[in-house]
Protein backbone atom coordinates (compact mmCIF):
# COMPACT_ATOMS: atom_id res chain seq x y z
CA UNK A 1 0.00 0.00 0.00
CA UNK A 2 1.23 3.67 -0.87
CA UNK A 3 1.85 5.74 1.91
CA UNK A 4 0.07 8.98 1.66
CA UNK A 5 0.57 12.19 3.21
CA UNK A 6 -1.72 14.92 4.24
CA UNK A 7 -0.64 18.30 3.92
CA UNK A 8 -3.50 20.76 5.87
CA UNK A 9 -2.73 24.95 5.81
CA UNK A 10 -3.69 27.51 7.92
CA UNK A 11 -7.21 29.35 8.07
CA UNK A 12 -9.08 29.60 11.53
CA UNK A 13 -12.47 28.84 11.16
CA UNK A 14 -11.91 28.05 7.44
CA UNK A 15 -9.67 24.77 8.87
CA UNK A 16 -13.22 23.57 9.52
CA UNK A 17 -13.11 22.65 5.34
CA UNK A 18 -10.01 20.02 6.40
CA UNK A 19 -12.28 18.09 8.99
CA UNK A 20 -14.62 17.48 6.05
CA UNK A 21 -11.47 16.51 3.64
CA UNK A 22 -10.74 14.04 6.67
CA UNK A 23 -14.15 12.75 6.79
CA UNK A 24 -14.31 12.31 3.01
CA UNK A 25 -11.06 10.70 3.17
CA UNK A 26 -12.29 8.04 5.89
CA UNK A 27 -15.33 7.30 4.24
CA UNK A 28 -13.32 6.45 0.89
CA UNK A 29 -11.18 4.17 3.20
CA UNK A 30 -8.06 6.46 2.24
CA UNK A 31 -5.32 6.05 5.38
CA UNK A 32 -3.21 8.80 6.32
CA UNK A 33 0.63 7.63 6.87
CA UNK A 34 1.78 11.11 7.90
CA UNK A 35 0.06 14.63 8.08
CA UNK A 36 1.94 18.47 8.09
CA UNK A 37 -0.18 21.02 9.49
CA UNK A 38 0.28 24.84 10.45
CA UNK A 39 -1.91 26.94 12.75
CA UNK A 40 -6.12 25.92 12.25
CA UNK A 41 -4.05 22.83 10.19
CA UNK A 42 -1.52 21.93 13.15
CA UNK A 43 -4.35 21.84 15.51
CA UNK A 44 -6.67 19.97 13.85
CA UNK A 45 -3.92 17.39 12.55
CA UNK A 46 -2.62 16.71 15.89
CA UNK A 47 -6.12 15.93 17.07
CA UNK A 48 -6.91 13.70 14.34
CA UNK A 49 -3.51 12.43 14.72
CA UNK A 50 -4.03 11.41 18.27
CA UNK A 51 -7.49 9.40 17.44
CA UNK A 52 -10.06 11.31 16.88
CA UNK A 53 -12.85 11.08 14.78
CA UNK A 54 -13.63 13.96 12.02
CA UNK A 55 -17.15 14.77 13.31
CA UNK A 56 -16.20 14.15 16.97
CA UNK A 57 -13.32 17.08 16.61
CA UNK A 58 -15.89 19.02 14.42
CA UNK A 59 -18.05 18.91 17.81
CA UNK A 60 -15.32 19.17 20.20
CA UNK A 61 -14.00 22.49 18.24
CA UNK A 62 -16.85 23.84 18.08
CA UNK A 63 -17.59 23.16 21.11
CA UNK A 64 -14.65 25.27 22.70
CA UNK A 65 -15.38 27.53 20.48
CA UNK A 66 -11.62 28.59 20.21
CA UNK A 67 -11.08 29.91 17.04
CA UNK A 68 -13.44 33.05 18.19
CA UNK A 69 -11.66 36.55 19.24
CA UNK A 70 -14.45 36.70 21.85
CA UNK A 71 -13.63 32.96 23.27
CA UNK A 72 -9.96 34.28 23.96
CA UNK A 73 -8.29 35.82 27.04
CA UNK A 74 -5.93 38.94 26.67
CA UNK A 75 -2.42 38.77 27.95
CA UNK A 76 -0.68 41.84 29.68
CA UNK A 77 0.47 42.30 26.46
CA UNK A 78 -2.72 43.67 25.50
CA UNK A 79 -3.07 40.83 22.90
CA UNK A 80 -5.03 37.34 23.02
CA UNK A 81 -3.25 34.94 24.89
CA UNK A 82 -3.53 31.23 23.98
CA UNK A 83 -4.05 29.69 27.42
CA UNK A 84 -7.64 28.72 26.45
CA UNK A 85 -6.47 26.58 23.85
CA UNK A 86 -3.84 25.59 25.68
CA UNK A 87 -6.34 24.38 28.34
CA UNK A 88 -8.35 22.75 25.20
CA UNK A 89 -5.59 20.67 23.59
CA UNK A 90 -4.54 19.43 27.23
CA UNK A 91 -8.08 18.08 27.58
CA UNK A 92 -8.23 16.09 23.97
CA UNK A 93 -5.03 14.74 23.95
CA UNK A 94 -4.12 11.15 25.91
CA UNK A 95 -0.58 12.45 25.99
CA UNK A 96 1.69 15.94 25.36
CA UNK A 97 4.31 14.43 23.01
CA UNK A 98 4.45 13.24 19.28
CA UNK A 99 5.79 10.06 20.25
CA UNK A 100 1.79 8.77 21.94
CA UNK A 101 0.18 9.99 18.59
CA UNK A 102 -1.48 7.44 16.27
CA UNK A 103 -0.29 8.98 12.89
CA UNK A 104 3.44 10.84 12.71
CA UNK A 105 2.71 14.90 12.74
CA UNK A 106 4.77 17.80 11.39
CA UNK A 107 4.18 21.24 12.65
CA UNK A 108 5.35 24.05 11.02
CA UNK A 109 6.20 27.57 13.44
CA UNK A 110 8.17 30.30 12.45
CA UNK A 111 11.00 31.18 14.68
CA UNK A 112 11.07 34.65 15.46
CA UNK A 113 14.63 34.93 16.58
CA UNK A 114 16.32 33.17 13.71
CA UNK A 115 13.65 34.15 11.15
CA UNK A 116 12.98 31.06 9.82
CA UNK A 117 10.96 28.20 9.71
CA UNK A 118 10.87 25.64 11.48
CA UNK A 119 9.28 21.89 11.45
CA UNK A 120 9.01 19.77 14.79
CA UNK A 121 7.91 16.16 15.28
CA UNK A 122 9.01 15.19 18.61
CA UNK A 123 9.22 16.32 22.36
CA UNK A 124 6.38 17.97 23.87
CA UNK A 125 3.46 18.84 21.40
CA UNK A 126 0.72 20.90 22.94
CA UNK A 127 3.51 23.91 22.90
CA UNK A 128 4.33 23.35 19.68
CA UNK A 129 1.10 23.46 18.28
CA UNK A 130 0.16 26.38 19.93
CA UNK A 131 3.16 28.44 18.42
CA UNK A 132 2.22 26.71 14.93
CA UNK A 133 -1.34 29.17 15.38
CA UNK A 134 -0.04 32.00 17.24
CA UNK A 135 -1.02 34.66 14.53
CA UNK A 136 0.68 37.60 14.42
CA UNK A 137 -0.50 41.35 15.93
CA UNK A 138 -3.49 39.03 17.33
CA UNK A 139 -1.80 36.48 19.75
CA UNK A 140 1.16 36.48 22.09
CA UNK A 141 4.23 35.00 20.47
CA UNK A 142 4.95 31.10 22.46
CA UNK A 143 8.52 29.99 23.79
CA UNK A 144 9.53 26.94 22.69
CA UNK A 145 13.17 25.74 24.03
CA UNK A 146 14.05 29.33 24.83
CA UNK A 147 13.16 31.00 21.38
CA UNK A 148 9.65 32.76 21.03
CA UNK A 149 7.62 31.65 17.96
CA UNK A 150 4.57 32.37 15.95
CA UNK A 151 1.97 31.16 13.29
CA UNK A 152 4.01 29.05 10.88
CA UNK A 153 2.31 30.59 7.46
CA UNK A 154 4.15 33.29 8.20
CA UNK A 155 7.11 32.10 6.04
CA UNK A 156 4.93 29.08 4.76
CA UNK A 157 1.16 28.59 4.99
CA UNK A 158 0.69 25.35 3.37
CA UNK A 159 3.75 22.78 4.51
CA UNK A 160 4.25 20.33 1.76
CA UNK A 161 7.84 19.84 1.29
CA UNK A 162 8.33 18.16 4.57
CA UNK A 163 6.00 15.26 3.58
CA UNK A 164 8.20 14.52 0.38
CA UNK A 165 10.28 11.67 0.07
CA UNK A 166 8.39 10.50 3.22
CA UNK A 167 4.99 9.47 1.33
CA UNK A 168 4.89 8.14 -2.00
CA UNK A 169 1.33 10.63 -2.48
CA UNK A 170 0.86 13.47 -0.93
CA UNK A 171 -2.61 14.99 -1.17
CA UNK A 172 -3.19 19.17 -0.20
CA UNK A 173 -5.90 20.56 1.54
CA UNK A 174 -5.42 24.56 1.31
CA UNK A 175 -8.15 26.66 2.61
CA UNK A 176 -6.99 30.59 2.13
CA UNK A 177 -7.40 30.85 -1.40
CA UNK A 178 -7.45 34.94 -2.64
CA UNK A 179 -10.83 35.65 -4.74
CA UNK A 180 -10.68 38.92 -6.99
CA UNK A 181 -13.25 40.75 -5.93
CA UNK A 182 -14.15 39.46 -2.54
CA UNK A 183 -15.35 42.29 0.07
CA UNK A 184 -13.31 42.95 2.66
CA UNK A 185 -14.72 44.75 6.07
CA UNK A 186 -12.69 47.74 6.78
CA UNK A 187 -11.94 46.25 10.23
CA UNK A 188 -8.15 45.94 12.07
CA UNK A 189 -8.83 41.85 12.41
CA UNK A 190 -10.04 41.81 8.56
CA UNK A 191 -6.91 43.93 7.35
CA UNK A 192 -4.51 41.77 9.27
CA UNK A 193 -5.84 38.64 7.41
CA UNK A 194 -6.37 39.69 4.15
CA UNK A 195 -2.82 41.40 4.28
CA UNK A 196 -1.24 37.91 5.65
CA UNK A 197 -2.93 36.09 2.75
CA UNK A 198 -1.34 38.66 0.26
CA UNK A 199 2.18 38.07 1.62
CA UNK A 200 1.90 34.31 1.47
CA UNK A 201 0.24 33.80 -2.01
CA UNK A 202 3.41 33.07 -3.74
CA UNK A 203 4.93 30.75 -1.34
CA UNK A 204 1.50 28.32 -1.22
CA UNK A 205 1.49 28.50 -5.18
CA UNK A 206 4.87 26.66 -4.83
CA UNK A 207 3.74 24.70 -1.59
CA UNK A 208 0.55 23.43 -3.74
CA UNK A 209 2.64 22.33 -7.07
CA UNK A 210 4.24 19.52 -4.76
CA UNK A 211 0.97 18.01 -3.93
CA UNK A 212 -0.15 14.29 -6.08
CA UNK A 213 -4.27 15.45 -5.25
CA UNK A 214 -4.73 19.38 -4.17
CA UNK A 215 -7.70 20.17 -2.34
CA UNK A 216 -8.96 23.75 -2.49
CA UNK A 217 -12.97 24.33 -1.07
CA UNK A 218 -14.67 27.32 -2.54
CA UNK A 219 -14.59 29.67 0.84
CA UNK A 220 -15.39 33.18 -0.15
CA UNK A 221 -17.11 34.78 1.74
CA UNK A 222 -15.95 32.85 5.44
CA UNK A 223 -13.87 34.83 7.49
CA UNK A 224 -11.17 33.15 9.48
CA UNK A 225 -13.51 33.92 13.14
CA UNK A 226 -16.56 33.09 12.01
CA UNK A 227 -17.89 30.25 13.71
CA UNK A 228 -21.66 30.68 12.86
CA UNK A 229 -20.56 29.42 9.75
CA UNK A 230 -18.11 26.14 10.44
CA UNK A 231 -20.98 23.50 9.43
CA UNK A 232 -21.57 24.64 5.87
CA UNK A 233 -17.47 25.25 6.11
CA UNK A 234 -17.26 21.77 6.79
CA UNK A 235 -19.77 20.64 3.91
CA UNK A 236 -18.03 22.34 1.27
CA UNK A 237 -14.56 20.85 2.51
CA UNK A 238 -15.82 17.62 2.24
CA UNK A 239 -17.41 17.42 -1.19
CA UNK A 240 -14.70 19.36 -2.29
CA UNK A 241 -12.99 16.18 -1.75
CA UNK A 242 -15.66 14.08 -2.61
CA UNK A 243 -15.38 15.50 -5.56
CA UNK A 244 -11.37 13.91 -6.57
CA UNK A 245 -12.61 10.68 -5.79
CA UNK A 246 -11.61 9.38 -8.76
CA UNK A 247 -8.40 10.93 -9.02
CA UNK A 248 -7.82 9.44 -5.40
CA UNK A 249 -8.84 5.82 -6.91
CA UNK A 250 -5.98 6.55 -9.56
CA UNK A 251 -3.29 7.43 -7.45
CA UNK A 252 -3.63 4.96 -4.31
Amino acid sequence: MKKTGLALSGGGVRGFAHLGVLQALDELGIRISAISGVSAGAIIGSLYAAGHKPKDIFELVKGYNYFTLSSLAFSKTGIFSLRNIETTLGKLLKEDNFEHLEIPLFITATNLSAGKEAVFSSGSLVDKVMASAAVPAIFQPVQVDGAYYVDGGVLNNFPVACLKGLCDVVIGSHVNKLYDGEHIDISEVQIIEHCFHLAIANKVHEQALLCDIFIEPLLAGYGMFELKHAARVFELGYNAAMEQEAAFRALL
